[in-house]
């Protein structure tokens, strides 16, 4: 009988379990912060305050004060509803962010101008595990 915390998502098939299973707490915390960070306010049935909301800043400016939005939207969420959790630092990194005061955020993710990448540095807390995970 497979043993594991929950489903890995996206859903695939497993030759040892049946179906791909999350067997670690550091792992089952990465993707319940993924879920978090891609899960627009108002999607989720009967919590229409839970998620960051990534996919709405998509065509938004490519500027420091959108950064900052989803910086302090971040904070909120996680300490809403993983306070287990601390993010330690966001870094979002493009080719492209460019404002008066010459502010270029990590340049060189990719050689594609349209690119964003947002690099996530956590610490589960109870565990004092220290990931890094990147979108």
């Amino acid at each position: 009988m497979a043993s594991g915390l929950t489903l890995k998502l996206p859903v695939t098939k497993d030759d040892l379990d049946g179906l791909a299973l999350i067997k670690n707490f550091p792992d089952l915390v990465e993707q319940n912060i993924k879920n978090l960070f891609l899960t627009i306010p108002g999607e989720r049935i009967m919590d229409p305050t839970f998620g960051v909301g990534l996919p709405k800043y998509l065509f938004q400016q490519n500027t420091k004060a959108v950064y900052a939005e989803i910086r302090a939207r971040a904070d909120q969420q996680v300490s809403k509803y993983m306070p287990f959790v601390k993010i330690n630092n966001i870094v979002f990194s493009s080719n492209s962010i460019k404002e008066p005061d010459g502010f270029l955020a990590n340049p060189g993710i990719s050689d594609n101008d349209h690119l964003v990448g947002i690099s996530i540095t956590y610490t589960i807390v109870p565990i004092k595990a220290t990931r890094t995970m990147n979108l």
